[in-house]
């Protein structure tokens, strides 16, 4: 039987957009039957959401105290528990995913497929490799179900209108017990999350300092944007690990991308070549970013910020 689970990422009150993509992904796959699992505290508002998404036949509803913050260590159990009922089992390749999914997998007893960025037939699939310089065929063998995570750059998100059922289940495993959750560090939330942001502003190491990268926030303000970095700017403290671009970071897709600062390292380009429409400020007009940019502007960010700002 050929029956496709998707497991949602969310925050407990919005659907993460990386579902939807995720789904276009699973509908590549030519199967009728596909079901959304959501683990939450209070899994409803969110349910609602995935049941809207065309094209999904069921929500699984899984409701629990332990499941108020997306813990790997919790959720993989609940996973493979699952697993039996499904040819295929998927996630969005974000951090919610790269977590989750090899803990369920290492518990199914099956090999992980990572990044599919098109598909085959039900087990053959493509997949970036070498910081994205190369693409991979990969062949899931028989026996066992695929567990894949799904390249949300290569997919469009899936659009509303379904009106799927939704199912209430309870909890089927047990808390393992060796790992809780302390806190979250990070940024203030503000602004469009970066991993579905339809602009976004990048800084690189040219910006000097973490007071510095103020003038990014600022033009990133003024435009509606997300704020990413390159990892030099990551490395060097200016700003926080959540808002790295590249093959260590985010591989995102925006509509538009601003790469200000950046010198274009390889591992910065995995994570933006799937960009719609690339912007590149560079006062080192050798700087390889320019190699990719469908616009360039040779210049010193810092002043030609300022003269962006007032055109807006």
């Amino acid at each position: 039987m050929s029956r496709i689970l998707i497991i949602a990422e969310h925050d407990g009150a919005i659907l993460n957009v990386a579902t939807a993509k995720t789904l276009t992904g699973a509908r590549a796959l030519g199967v009728d039957d596909i079901d959304v699992a959501v683990f939450a505290a209070d899994p409803a508002a969110v349910a609602g959401q995935a049941a809207e998404l065309n094209g999904v036949s069921r929500v699984l509803s899984v409701a629990g105290a332990d499941f108020a913050h997306p813990l790997a260590a919790r959720l993989a159990p609940e996973v493979a528990a699952m697993a039996g009922d499904y040819s295929h089992i998927l996630a969005p390749s974000t951090t919610f995913g790269k977590d989750l999914l090899p803990r369920a997998a290492a518990l199914i007893g099956v090999n992980q497929v990572s990044d599919i960025m098109e598909v085959i037939d039900a087990r053959t699939f493509k997949r970036p490799i070498y910081a994205g310089n190369a693409i991979v065929t990969v062949r899931v063998p028989e026996g066992g179900p695929v567990v894949a995570t799904i390249r949300t750059a290569s997919f469009a998100a899936s659009e509303g209108g379904g009106s799927a059922s939704i199912e209430e289940r309870q909890p089927q495993a047990g808390d393992p017990g060796h790992t809780r959750f302390i806190k979250v560090e990070g940024s203030d939330g503000s602004g469009p999350d970066l991993s579905s942001a339809p602009i976004v502003v990048s800084g690189g190491r040219a910006l000097g300092s973490a007071d510095n990268f103020a003038i990014i926030y600022g033009l990133a303000k003024r435009m509606g944007a997300a704020v990413g970095a390159s990892r030099a700017a990551v490395d060097a403290g200016y700003v926080p690990n959540e808002l790295q671009v590249g093959q260590t970071g985010k591989i995102i897709a925006p509509d538009l991308y601003f790469a200000i600062g950046i010198s274009g390292a390889i591992q910065h380009l995995t994570g933006i070549k799937d960009a719609g429409t690339i912007v590149a400020i560079n006062k080192d007009a050798e700087a390889p970013i320019f190699e990719i940019a469908d616009l360039g502007l040779v210049g010193d960010l810092f002043e030609i910020i300022p003269e962006l700002e007032k055109a807006l």
